[in-house]
């Protein structure tokens, strides 16, 4: 049983396509845990009207303070911290706990477009959807275009990922995608909540599990599961000229990555990552 954490801020149409295929894809029973950041369109009603546990802030907070009230509320000891903007691969969570069993990892995330086998699948993955994603954002950001954005870059969805899983199965290297992180409850006593210091908190989060499996040995670091696939819009909705960056609640007390490790420590611990 899964506790599936997400922080949504608006954007209706693209939470609409997650939870769809959400619903279609996820194996084992889950709970829904949305934190909506002040939602004006809808979302928050709508994740209501689908059974979600909606924790209902008042404005707009950043992704670790949500996705800390996220672990707070959660049930069950498998925790999946999804953004809004992705698409899940078919048996996403069942095959990555099996990766994690496979190779004693507490902490794994698939792979996708920011982060795929080698450094030059990665940049092909990238150019592709940069270039589908202008053209075709280009005219309307809506429910039509998001799916035909997606059938252009992967052709059939599921077929894709099939061919993907056939191709990797179990597979991982180390490394993270921080869109879709899964953590296992025993993972806490040892490297912590997420820092709610840092917008950077998926590349801390790594770097504290690299430094625990140097210096305690009792946990491996973020791994990424190149069997499981997960599509990511990419800040889809914030390519508008006219739409602004947020400005979070907490903004006051974030720091970049830099003020917390030192150049010496970064070198360190992202030196087994792809420049």
């Amino acid at each position: 049983m899964i506790s599936i954490i997400v922080a949504v801020h608006n954007q209706l149409a693209i939470n609409k396509i997650f939870v769809e295929h959400l619903q279609k894809y996820t194996y084992h029973t889950y709970e829904l845990i949305i934190i909506d950041n002040n939602s004006t369109d809808g979302s928050r009603e709508y994740f209501k009207s689908i059974g979600a546990t909606v924790i209902e802030n008042s404005q707009n907070y950043s992704y670790p303070y949500c996705q800390n009230q996220g672990i707070r509320a959660a049930k069950y000891d498998v925790f999946a911290f999804l953004n809004n903007d992705i698409i899940v691969a078919p048996h996403w969570d069942k095959k990555l706990l099996e990766a994690m069993d496979a190779h004693g990892l507490e902490i794994i995330t698939p792979s996708g477009i920011e982060r795929a086998e080698t450094p030059e699948a990665t940049k092909k993955l990238h150019r592709r959807w940069k270039a589908i994603k202008n053209i075709i954002g280009y005219f309307a950001k809506n429910d039509f275009t998001f799916r035909l954005m997606v059938r252009l870059m992967y052709g059939n969805w599921e077929r894709y990922n099939q061919q993907r899983y056939a191709k990797y199965g179990t597979d991982v290297i180390e490394g993270f995608l921080g869109n879709s992180v899964i953590m296992k409850r025993s993972a806490l006593d040892k490297v912590g909540f997420w820092d709610e210091r840092l917008m950077a908190a998926d590349w801390d989060l790594y770097m504290r599990s690299k430094k625990r499996s140097i210096e305690y040995g009792d946990i491996k670091p973020m791994h990424v599961a190149l069997g499981v696939f997960n599509h990511h819009f990419i800040r889809i909705t914030l390519g508008s000229k006219n739409t602004k960056p947020p400005v979070f609640a907490d903004a006051a007390n974030i720091i970049p990555l830099k003020s917390k490790w030192t150049e010496q420590e970064r070198e360190v611990l992202l030196k087994d990552l792809p420049v």
